[in-house]
């Protein structure tokens, strides 16, 4: 082999050494650049690359600690980070890929951005032109706003060499995995349907599908692109459905200014997961809503004050006038065993029973209709007309036993033979009396029963019910305790012929009741539904005489067969008569405006957000009632604390706006605005103050003073406080 021959192959071969040698060293870097606060470096996820490959470089910031930088939406105040890239012919770099940023409330504004340690990836395509066996050269100038109590510029140019080889090269040990930690936990697109609901005051971001079903949003929170779309530093609320959430946001400049944008679009984080949103104007999304808050997490200091306060309530409603009624026929019971205690006792416990089992009958049914998306809350069955004139029906039945027409149980006292024998019937009634009392409970929230309730509908469903089963067993204690107390039971006359007087008077609340669940019909069903009804009401009072002819017969021995069908067929005849269906009557968030009020009257107008915001928008105090027809609470306030001259005078004097929001038929629309105050029924009151701010809560039981006392203080100036 001649000397220059042998010269090419030492050549040839010290060429593929060095390829190989490319093929598996480590990229060259260059040495990190400390900016004065900030320690910055590109780093690759592969010690090389090939032609046509794709690699992730990422600029990695050690920032200072106390001091921060910013996302690509620096929010209130501060500057993105850059990079301006210098690659060889042909490479092409990506978008930096922005890991999901860290709120930075600085005083009242509120900036998104990163504290410690952080990785910016980008994807560089390198072209199929590439030549192997060379190294390329990366270069990119990053910009840095980097703050503390102040804000400094810094910046620095950043090298990178890539060897170029044949083959892809190994991920690089230091940084591969953690390159490939920021590209998985970035935000990403996730099929998701956005709808953004907007007003001059309000944005509701609706989201639904499988990444947002069932989720743990006690996190959530949304980061729009643009700093203009929304309002960074006030609240986020949001609203859990059963397909997803809605996010309630205040509306920044770009929707305030007649031409919002064609898209909202941002981040949404929540429980360590990220998602890009783009959210279009339209309706609300169905199932993107309806359940209240996120659950909190329940420690057991919170859930021991939410038992004791459901048992509070519970003791305090004994003392509503909407309970009344029902615990008269319970104390007309006592009276009857008053001396003898094993059957006190007996009763007491059905009693209890009956009103516990029905709490959780009726919290079962409402968490079941929670989850299935419908917009409903305490004391949601009397919604349903159906259900009130059955009830109504009920109750008329139960009174006319009080009056003597006939006898529940008659056959059974019958059959247990001689005078002072147990009462085998007084079990099974004490309970159905439990059951009836909770009915009409419902409506009904007492002091301490609000936060309660609220509190277990945002639980899980054995939480809530452990709540509920308190409230139940708060109803239930008195009677309970005073049938496990002889002493006092040994005050009460023992029996005689003025019980059968007591029973005839304490039939009248249950008339009263009766009558009340048919003007409450009235309001939902309308004139036709009334008249279905009140011909339902004939029919039952001629059934309960039929079936007290038949006991009377039979008592005699005579046959009552045919008087018992009788009977049977006009209550199946009352019951179709009064649920015939009927068209429902608007509520009153749905009707028109109500004409302008007389002076010293107090007029109002419906509620809705819309309206809601207009009247803030424009510095008017506001006074929102959230009310129901069958709630007796609410009616009582109006009478008591609404309709006298003075609070109307109030009102004018300091310019109070009066939104009433009738949650007498379901509305979805009232079911979330109490929701976002953590309700879960009526009554609500709620003030809002001329110069803004969040709503003033007033008590369940209001007085003239405590509403004219929140007026003054929601318009001190006009008010003249």
């Amino acid at each position: 082999m001649s000397s220059i021959a042998l010269h090419k192959r030492l050549i040839s071969i010290a060429a593929a050494a060095f390829a190989a040698l490319l093929s598996t060293a480590a990229p060259v870097w260059a040495a990190a650049v400390n900016t004065g606060h900030i320690e910055a470096e590109l780093v690759a996820d592969r010690t090389s690359v090939a032609p046509g490959q794709v690699v992730h470089v990422a600029l990695r910031q050690k920032i200072q600690p106390g001091w921060h930088t910013y996302w690509r939406n620096p929010g209130d105040s501060g500057q993105p980070v850059t990079l301006d890239w210098t690659l060889p012919t042909g490479w092409r770099a990506g978008a930096i890929v922005w890991p999901t940023p860290q709120r930075l409330k600085i005083g009242p504004l509120m900036d998104y951005g990163y504290t410690g340690e952080v990785l910016l990836p980008v994807a560089i395509t390198v072209p199929a032109s590439a030549v192997a066996g060379r190294s390329a050269v990366l270069k990119a100038h990053a910009a840095f706003l980097v703050c503390k109590d102040v804000c400094v510029p810094e910046d620095a140019m950043l090298n990178l060499d890539l060897p170029v080889t044949a083959a892809p090269g190994a991920p690089d040990p230091k940084w591969a995995s953690a390159i490939s930690g920021a590209l998985a936990a970035a935000p990403t697109p996730a099929g998701l349907t956005a709808v953004v609901t907007a007003s001059a005051a309000s944005l509701r971001l609706g989201l639904v599908g499988p990444a947002v079903k069932g989720g743990d949003f006690s996190d959530a929170y949304f980061y729009p692109y643009d700093p203009s779309t929304i309002d960074q530093p006030s609240p986020q609320t949001v609203d859990r459905g059963p397909d997803g959430l809605t996010l309630a946001l205040v509306p920044g400049q770009a929707f305030k200014s007649g031409k919002p944008p064609a898209m909202l679009q941002g981040v949404l984080a929540f429980g360590g997961k990220a998602y890009e949103v783009s959210a279009a104007p339209g309706a609300p999304l169905p199932g993107a809503g309806g359940l209240g808050p996120p659950r909190p997490a329940a420690g057991p200091v919170q859930l021991v004050t939410a038992i004791g306060f459901a048992f509070l309530g519970g003791l305090i409603l004994n003392l509503m006038p909407c309970v009344f009624p029902v615990l008269s026929m319970k104390a007309a019971a006592f009276a009857g065993h008053a001396h003898r205690p094993k059957d006190a006792r007996v009763q007491g416990l059905a009693f209890m029973g009956g009103t516990v089992a029905a709490f959780l009958a009726l919290a079962g049914a409402l968490i079941a209709a929670r989850a299935a998306g419908q917009a409903v809350g305490w004391g949601f069955q009397l919604q349903s007309p159906a259900v009130v004139a059955s009830l109504a029906l009920v109750m008329l039945l139960v009174a006319l036993n009080l009056s003597g027409l006939f006898e529940v149980g008659a056959g059974l006292q019958a059959a247990a033979g001689q005078a002072g024998a147990s009462d085998p019937g007084g079990a099974l009634g004490a309970a159905i009396t439990g059951a009836l009392a909770v009915a009409v409970a419902a409506p009904c929230t007492a002091p301490f029963m609000a936060p309660a309730i609220g509190y277990a509908l945002t639980q899980g469903p054995i939480i809530a019910l452990s709540i509920f089963a308190a409230l139940g067993l708060g109803l239930a204690a008195p009677f309970t305790a005073l049938a496990f107390s002889p002493r006092l039971l040994t005050l009460l006359p023992r029996p005689g012929a003025w019980m059968d007087g007591l029973r005839k008077v304490l039939a009248f609340p249950m008339y009263a009741t009766a009558a009340w669940l048919v003007w409450v019909f009235s309001q939902q069903a309308g004139s036709l539904g009334l008249a279905g009804l009140l011909a339902g009401a004939v029919l039952t009072g001629f059934a309960g005489w039929l079936y007290g002819v038949a006991q009377r017969r039979r008592i005699e021995g005579g046959r009552s067969a045919l008087t018992f069908g009788t009977a049977a067929a006009a209550l199946a005849l009352a019951l179709a008569a009064a649920l015939w269906p009927q068209p429902g009557v608007p509520t009153s968030a749905q009707a028109a405006a109500a004409p302008s009020a007389a002076p010293g009257e107090l007029g109002s107008e419906p509620f809705s957000p819309t309206r809601l915001a207009e009247l803030r928008a424009q510095g008017r105090p506001v006074f929102i009632n959230f009310t129901a027809a069958w709630c007796v609470t609410c009616q009582v306030n109006d009478k008591i604390a609404l309709s006298g001259r003075r609070v109307a005078d109030a009102f004018h004097k300091a310019g109070v706006a009066y939104l009433k929001g009738d949650w007498t038929n379901r509305d979805a629309v009232i079911a979330q605005a109490l929701a976002e105050h953590g309700r879960a029924g009526v009554p609500l009151y709620l003030m809002y103050g001329s110069k803004g701010g969040e709503a003033e809560v007033l008590p369940q039981i209001l007085t003239e003073s405590i509403v004219i006392d929140a007026v003054r203080k929601s318009a001190p100036d006009a008010a003249g406080a």
